[in-house]
């Protein structure tokens, strides 16, 4: 019986040593040899750019980030926060400090009401005292001095983000177009107003996107149709509705509007500023279709278009690494043609998927990447 106990004692003092090595395998892995213990958060900093201080692959951050509880949205972080790396059963933890001048908000109060009656007030007057009819409790709004920093450089996609669309083949062909301008123009800019003809949404929204054909994208690897581009050149604000022809008045303009545009209602999508970055949850292999700007190298911060999307598993967040095809070369001795091994040099970040095709920004680069070269989970 002592044999016996005593072979269990020495088997569990073998699994928790064992466990502790694995921790600190663990640790050792993930966390950069040189990282630091704290880290203030700066004005202009990003997520990805802290995340790369404390960790060999900063696409890792949510694995050790701690969400404390007592803190409002643990997920947002502020200039001035300190992020704090600590230890939690051997296990590495990232987590956020708020400092006072973060937790600052700046108190606005809503619109004054007046409940006194005052004689005989204009009409701007009123404007300023507000409604004298109706009584409202005083509210007071509160908003951040400070705003969260970006996950990623949000400048280098902002653009995209709005204004990218990929459409079926046929959604521009039979979207209304732009028949006629107020004044005899055939070209529009912000403030002109213009008619459209078409067949219009039931539900009748007020803004509509104006958009202009743009490029067909081929798979690379089969031929096969994977989208069309639907390039917005400005955005107009419905004024008035007569069965099929409505009047519009221009709002915004990327470039010049032109007769025959089509339009289309926006999208009622929310501008992404926080990414969780995560590999995606299913295998993914593609590669680099294009890369935008009309350029054929690929530098940190470009945006590509890779061949998957949503319906292979890639969803906005996931993180793919790029790997650079191999070069072709000649045996001699056997007097053969053979590829190299593709080589991995970098990372990139979907931040808009779409059925069969994703945008992703590259967020690290050893070298000049180019189209056709392969993304696959990292």
């Amino acid at each position: 019986m002592r044999k016996f106990l005593r072979a269990i004692f020495f088997s569990l003092v073998t699994f928790v040593s064992l466990a502790l090595v694995d921790s600190a395998i663990a640790a050792t892995d993930i966390l950069r040899p040189d990282h630091p213990d704290r880290y203030d958060v700066k004005d202009g900093d990003t997520l990805w750019d802290i995340a790369t201080m404390f960790l060999k692959d900063a696409w890792r951050w949510p694995e050790i980030w701690q969400v404390n509880p007592d803190i409002d949205d643990p997920h947002l972080i502020y200039p001035g926060d300190v992020i704090l790396l600590s230890y939690v059963d051997d296990q590495p933890r990232l987590s956020v400090s708020r400092r006072k001048d973060s937790r600052t908000v700046k108190l606005v109060p809503e619109q004054p009401v007046s409940q006194l009656p005052v004689p005989q007030l204009s009409v701007s007057q009123e404007r300023v005292q507000g409604d004298r009819n109706v009584k409202l409790l005083p509210r007071i709004r509160r908003t951040s001095l400070k705003n969260a920093i970006a996950a990623i450089p949000l400048d280098a996609i902002s653009s995209m983000i709005t204004t990218g669309r990929i459409v079926g083949q046929h959604t521009l062909d039979n979207a209304p177009h732009i028949l006629a301008g107020i004044s005899d123009r055939l070209i529009f800019g912000p403030g002109d107003g213009f008619y459209a003809r078409g067949v219009w949404p039931e539900d009748k929204p007020s803004v509509f996107g104006i958009y202009r054909r743009g490029q067909v994208f081929l798979d690379p690897e089969t031929g096969e149709v994977l989208g069309f581009e639907a390039r917005e050149v400005g955005t107009a604000k419905v004024e008035r509705r007569k069965n099929d022809l409505y009047t519009f008045t221009l709002s915004t303009v990327n470039e010049d509007v032109r007769l025959g545009d089509r339009l289309l209602p926006t999208e009622q999508r929310r501008v992404e500023s926080t990414f969780y970055p995560a590999a995606p949850s299913r295998n993914v292999e593609g590669v680099i279709m294009m890369v935008l700007g009309g350029v054929t190298q690929v530098g940190r911060n470009d945006i590509v278009v890779v061949n998957r999307g949503m319906q292979h598993g890639l969803n906005i967040g996931n993180i793919l690494a790029i790997h650079k095809r191999g070069a072709i070369v000649s045996d001699r001795t056997k007097r053969e043609r053979v590829e190299l091994p593709t080589t991995k040099v970098g990372l990139l970040m979907v931040f808009r998927s779409f059925e069969k095709m994703a945008y992703g920004l590259v967020l690290e680069t050893k070298e000049p990447l180019r189209i056709g070269d392969t993304v696959q989970n990292p």
